[in-house]
């Protein structure tokens, strides 16, 4: 039995095999995505996403399905599956699923009366293409597979409905099709291996009122209308057979080649760490001339501090410290005014609305810095970088950021959540921690203190004379502003003489630094109370239980999952910084700790997002998992902590 395998009876019942995804990607930016059942639920889901050139490499859902007939023998069986308006479904192709595993490629077994052939949906690494293999295993007279395929040409956060700007036309390639609805797009080309019999009807049809489940969930429009511009027919010649789909078109001779070298440079997703491993790799892409980190399947583009987080568990944690580099490099040539972009593929399209992102920077940097080994280095290439950042929060920058006559680091206005927690709802702050930040202060004092201990080593005088006094006083200055000895732990945020002491994971992040300005008794403290109030097996909640503003289960629309984003919801990428905080107040007993902590994620193989790690679980136990199915900073986290397995002495 494979790794990661399905049966028949989990198959057909949609309530089983409707609710886990998987996702495939190219390394270029492409990706398909669809239930285990090859139902879309989302209006993300889709066979061929691809970003597109003339529109700043957004992604936009071409191909939704290819709405498949076999025909063997004479004998017609639609294998796909559709849901139209009211949860009617038409076909119900999951019927004839016998199995599906994972390994080497997703791999679907059907069977259909007497016949039993298999699918494999495989993406080129680098090359916006996807191919998939259809083999049949028994002796057949004659068999046909008959495509329509249903197309969009929209962005993947849009829906398209039926219209008479769309064009129609198609033209013929060679043993295939090309489409283009709509001006300024790339076609869509849609193409068979060289040794099967090829034709072509062309006879456009809108298929209306095709329903997303998930979407009506989440309190958006879940109907849309996708184009059928005609039908494919390929008369089979051999067991074996390909259909691929592109941007641009192929020699269908080279098909079949590139489908069987592809699948030697796959990672094998036979154990769980190749499963992390795999989704790692999947989040690393170059749409354009850069590479850059997507934050998350199906939705996220990049984000600046997902990337800086995410970033030394998905490449320093797999040995590739080049890889890190070249993606931080790739993002300090889109600093302004010492911030990063927040949100945006491109520096046409992002925004710097984040105070904490060039701090995520400097630890980031930090991580490369202690393993590379470049201490010595490190500051003739990136000293003038950090002075920038330092220097924007000293004088002010943008939204508030700013250093206060304290000494303390303020972000904020109203309207606005600059850190992590930045649910919005109404216009409002879900959590307003506009003020002082708790975290954002620790990595400030952590980002100097490092940038000083660099400095000093390059033997830049000036930059360690104007902030030694001043790194000197911090640690002070932070415990005045935070602790509290009666409550025991961290203020969240300090706004003038007002403090939240809401119960955060913020202030554990602060205790996993490893320039900390806090006493190690406080930290031992801050990792206690995070054990006890906020750890759970599927990560760290945002909020203690025992608050009145707690909410345990993410649901709802879109204001109300807002609501309960940051106020007890899981994320698995706090438990990176958990495990450095463990480690730093328990470094014996703590490895021991981790390593159950991170063994508990292996049966999340198979659920929710296939092979990956969601973004978030609820609070409330049994900790189901929600939002993105595949999460950067998720996968990040559990790489790292395997990481500080293996490199730290039990």
């Amino acid at each position: 039995m494979s790794y990661i395998e399905f049966n028949k009876e989990q198959l057909v019942n949609l309530s089983f095999s409707a609710n886990r995804e998987i996702l495939r990607c190219s390394r270029n930016g492409s990706f398909a995505t669809s239930t285990l059942a090859g139902l879309n639920t989302r209006k993300y889901h889709g066979l061929y996403i691809a970003p597109q050139p003339n529109f700043d490499y957004e992604r936009y859902l071409l191909v939704s399905s290819l709405n498949e007939i076999i025909v063997i023998d004479n004998m017609d069986f639609r294998i796909g599956i559709q849901q139209f308006k009211g949860k009617f479904i038409d076909p119900k192709g999951n019927k004839y699923l016998q199995k599906f595993v994972a390994e080497p490629i997703p791999t679907y077994y059907f069977r259909v009366g007497k016949f039993n052939f298999t699918k494999e949906i495989l993406f080129l690494q680098n090359e916006n293409r996807l191919i998939i293999r259809y083999t049949i295993l028994d002796d057949y007279t004659s068999a046909t597979i008959r495509l329509k395929p249903l197309i969009a040409f929209r962005q993947i956060h849009e829906l398209t409905h039926k219209n008479n700007q769309a064009n129609t036309a198609y033209e013929l390639l060679n043993h295939g099709v090309q489409y283009c609805l709509y001006p300024g797009f790339t076609p869509v080309c849609l193409q068979c291996s060289e040794d099967d019999t090829f034709s072509y009807d062309h006879n456009p049809v809108w298929y209306e009122n095709i329903e997303y489940q998930e979407e009506l969930l989440r309190g958006y429009d879940g109907l849309e209308d996708l184009l059928n511009p005609g039908e494919l027919n390929i008369d089979i010649c051999n067991k074996e057979n390909y259909i691929t789909i592109g941007t641009e078109p192929i020699d269908p001779f080279t098909i079949e080649h590139l489908f069987k070298e592809e699948i030697k440079k796959h990672t094998a997703r036979t154990t769980f760490f190749n499963c992390l491993q795999n989704a790692a790799e999947q989040f690393i892409v170059k749409p354009n001339d850069k590479r850059i980190v997507i934050a998350g399947y199906p939705w996220f583009g990049r984000w600046g501090r997902d990337t800086f987080i995410a970033l030394p568990g998905l490449t320093l944690a797999l040995n590739r410290p080049e890889l890190c580099k070249e993606i931080m490099d790739n993002m300090v040539s889109e600093m302004k005014g010492g911030l990063f972009p927040n949100i945006g593929d491109t520096a046409n399209t992002s925004a710097y609305n984040s105070a904490d992102a060039p701090l995520w920077f400097v630890r980031c940097l930090q991580y490369y810095t202690s393993f590379t080994h470049s201490e010595k280095n490190i500051w003739k290439e990136y000293g003038t970088i950090l002075k920038q950042i330092f220097n924007a929060f000293k004088t002010g920058s943008l939204y508030n950021i700013r250093m206060l006559p304290s000494g303390l680091i303020y972000a904020g206005e109203k309207g606005l959540a600059l850190t992590w927690m930045d649910a919005i709802v109404d216009g409002e702050a879900v959590t307003p921690r506009a003020g002082c930040p708790v975290e954002i202060n620790g990595l400030w004092y952590n980002a100097l203190k490092f940038s000083y201990e660099m400095a000093k080593k390059s033997k830049d005088s000036a930059f360690c004379e104007e902030w030694k006094e001043y790194i000197a006083h911090f640690p002070a200055l932070f415990k005045d502003t935070f602790w509290s000895r009666d409550k025991g732990y961290l203020a969240d945020y300090v706004d003038g003489e007002s403090k939240n002491f809401q119960v955060r994971p913020n202030m554990m992040i602060v205790a996993s630094l490893p320039y900390i300005p806090i006493s190690e008794k406080i930290r031992q403290l801050i990792v206690k109370k995070t054990m006890e109030e906020l750890l759970t097996e599927r990560g760290i909640r945002t909020l203690s239980p025992v608050d009145a503003d707690y909410k345990g289960i993410y649901k709802g629309n879109q204001a109300e999952r807002d609501r309960a984003y940051h106020q007890g919801t899981c994320w698995v990428w706090l438990l990176a910084p958990f495990a450095d905080a463990l480690l730093a107040t328990y470094p014996k007993s703590g490895l021991t700790f981790i390593e159950k902590l991170l063994y508990n994620f292996e049966p999340c193989m198979q659920e929710y997002g296939i092979s990956t790690i969601a973004e978030i679980y609820n609070g409330d136990p049994p900790h189901h998992p929600n939002g993105a199915i595949s999460q950067a900073w998720s996968v990040a986290a559990l790489l790292y902590m395997k990481h500080l397995l293996e490199t730290t002495s039990h």
